[in-house]
């Protein structure tokens, strides 16, 4: 029989969404931090916003922000778990190094 590996394991997989849970829910107050300065920095420059443009930022801004620490954060999560290690390389013999 073999070991369970990374998150193949409920115990590990279960400690590794958590705490991936837990940095996005901070991240998503990093992000509303960010919108509000985008909107800060846009009343400075240019005055007082149009409504859609303010909502269009708003999203813009916040959606960005999640869609690049959530691509982070999944990619520290496979390596923390061991889950990369597990990945198999079937064409290393097929393709010549060249060194």
């Amino acid at each position: 029989m073999t070991r369970r590996q990374a998150l193949d394991d409920p115990q590990i997989a279960a400690t590794a969404w958590g705490r991936f849970r837990r940095m996005m829910g901070w991240m998503a107050l990093g992000g509303l931090l960010c919108v509000g300065a985008a909107l800060l920095f846009l009343y400075w420059w240019a005055g007082m916003l149009p409504l859609h443009m303010a909502i269009a930022t708003v999203l813009g801004v916040w959606l960005t922000f999640m869609l690049g620490t959530g691509l982070m954060a999944l990619a520290f999560l496979s390596h923390g778990t061991g889950h990369d290690d597990q990945v198999m390389d079937r064409l290393k013999d097929e393709v010549p190094i060249d060194d």
